[in-house]
């Protein structure tokens, strides 16, 4: 049980950064090379595959080498879910304080 608490808290800790965020909604349509992922989202490639390999490691990208290029692609759909219902849980938060703001 640890395990799988800690496992699942390394994939949500991975998702909890907003480099890696923008990288996984640039994969949302599909596999990319490392040479259009770090332009795409306004990072450095040392840090863009940083990142990648992050994510891959905790199994929310995979990895495949054609040539000297290196393609990433989302490994489970299922995250780009994870990804929106944050975003729903993050819209709602913003609705309920702007509520609150108003009625003091």
């Amino acid at each position: 049980m640890a395990d799988t608490l800690t496992y699942s808290a390394d994939i949500l800790k991975a998702l909890g950064q907003p480099t890696r965020l923008k990288i996984v909604d640039f994969l949302r349509d599909g596999e990319r090379c490392v040479c259009e992922i770090f332009p795409a989202i306004g990072e450095e490639q040392s840090n863009t595959s940083r990142h990648l390999n992050l994510l891959l490691s905790v199994g929310i990208l995979t990895r495949r080498k054609e040539g000297l290029k290196i393609y990433y692609a989302i490994n489970h759909r299922e995250v780009l879910q994870l990804v929106a219902l944050a975003a729903s849980l993050m819209r709602q938060e913003i609705a309920l304080r702007s509520r609150l703001l108003k009625a003091s």
